[in-house]
């Protein structure tokens, strides 16, 4: 008898099942598989309608999940809505189409400034707070041609390096902007046409376990930065894997002499860099091209093995800049090539518009706990008459570099503190 009581089953009134019924869907996490939209994974057919459909239905049902099944699925831009996140499944690849007219122009942020007609992203998200886009997919940018085509017309030419980055419709491969609590986990960044992953007036993102990569067969894809952190603030990146052929990470935000008049391009401050492998790239971390009001970074537990500036400032004499509490710690070098250290003017585009050049200042720099074997140390050096350098601390330092000096003028609160360089103790 007893054992006849724990099998009884208890009867629920009919009125109270419709009620039970929407509960479980109003908990249960909503996915949509772009399989089942019509997306097809040949590697050829241009999946942009299907993948969109996909996300428009979770957006117009309260949103949900878009997953990506293993595949090679081509697509041209796709704009991502609030509530809607996008998963990889193992094997899955989201690729580029080379045909641009997949990606419409329209009004975009790009080096600094919006332009109102460029090329949007394969990845687009504006106001998608809480977003997510994770798994152990790839995101492909399929951009050899597209870096052929840049080469080409940059020769071309009339002006030796005139043609401009934006003169040639390239698509980035993630856009995300004006969003807050952004999680980007697993996913594989490589060949972009453009920027890897582009973050724009975001907060409080996490960018974890990511890999950003261009073919060790090509000498240098044009602007395939890593991660550009464009006016952002509370920004982690952790245990990621840079192997691009320009900026690992940029810090950007606006230029010109009145860029500090730009409400568009907030600071880019709060910034966490950790655990992460610097393969291959022009500069780990660096300030610029673009950026007036950077603070607050630390970059740290991180090992760079490519020939490399490991922490780059660009001092641009048309922009006003400030560049502050900025350290670097508990670093692994293992390359015979890169610097260490690059503070200096970079005047690859410049444009006054008439003002007097303006004044910046870098200060409260401080690289601790740097090991192992390097090119050189570097350079620090102002704007003459434009920027004041001051409070830079080196600490704790052991390294073997091929050239072992320091080349330092117009900084005041230069520090060496147990630094060595090739087994000898430098003090200045």
């Amino acid at each position: 008898m007893p054992a006849r009581q724990t099998r009884r089953r208890f009867t629920l009134s009919a009125l109270a099942l419709p009620f039970l019924a929407t509960t479980a869907r109003a908990t249960r996490p909503r996915e949509a598989r772009i399989t089942d939209f019509g997306a097809r994974a040949d590697g050829a057919t241009v999946n942009t309608r299907a993948i969109q459909g996909a996300i428009d239905r979770l957006a117009a049902h309260g949103g949900g999940t878009v997953v990506v099944p293993k595949g090679v699925f081509v697509s041209g831009a796709l704009f991502l809505k609030p509530g809607v996140h996008l998963r990889f499944e193992q094997g899955a690849v989201l690729r580029c189409t080379t045909d641009m007219a997949h990606f419409p122009r329209q009004r975009t942020r790009i080096e600094g400034h919006f332009e109102e007609a460029f090329t949007p992203a394969l990845i687009n998200a504006k106001g998608c707070h809480g977003l997510r886009i994770s798994g152990p997919g790839t995101l492909d940018g399929a951009g050899r041609p597209i870096w052929d085509e840049f080469w080409k017309r940059r020769n071309a030419a009339p002006v030796p390096g005139e043609f401009p980055n934006i003169g040639l419709p390239r698509a980035r491969l993630a856009l995300i902007e004006n969003s807050r609590g952004v999680t980007i986990e697993g996913v594989t960044f490589k060949d972009s046409q453009f920027w890897n992953l582009h973050l724009y007036d975001c907060e409080d993102v996490l960018v974890r376990g990511a890999r950003f990569e261009v073919p060790d067969d090509y000498k240098q894809a044009p602007s395939s930065d890593g991660i550009d952190l464009d006016s952002c603030r509370r920004v982690t990146i952790d245990s990621c894997t840079f192997s691009v052929t320009d900026d690992c990470i940029a810090a950007k935000g606006s230029k010109g002499p009145f860029a500090l008049q730009d409400k568009s391009s907030p600071p880019v401050e709060t910034i966490r860099v950790r655990n992460c492998h610097f393969r291959r790239g022009h500069q780990a971390f660096s300030c610029g091209s673009e950026a007036t009001i950077i603070r607050d970074v630390v970059i740290e537990d991180c090992r760079v093995t490519g020939d490399m500036v490991l922490t780059r400032l660009k001092l641009r004499p048309d922009t006003p800049q400030r560049y502050e509490d900025i350290t670097i710690r508990n670093i692994t070098l293992d390359s015979e090539g890169g610097t260490i250290l690059a503070i200096q003017p970079w005047s690859q585009y410049k444009d006054l518009r008439g003002a007097a050049p303006p004044q910046s200042v870098v200060r409260g720099v401080r690289l601790i706990g740097i090991r192992g074997r390097f090119g050189a140390f570097g350079m620090i050096s102002p704007n003459p008459g434009q920027t004041t350098i001051s409070d830079i601390l080196l600490q704790d330092i052991d390294v073997t570099l091929r050239d072992g000096k320091l080349a330092a003028s117009g900084v005041s609160g230069l520090r060496f503190e147990d630094v060595v360089v090739n087994a000898r103790t430098v003090t200045a």
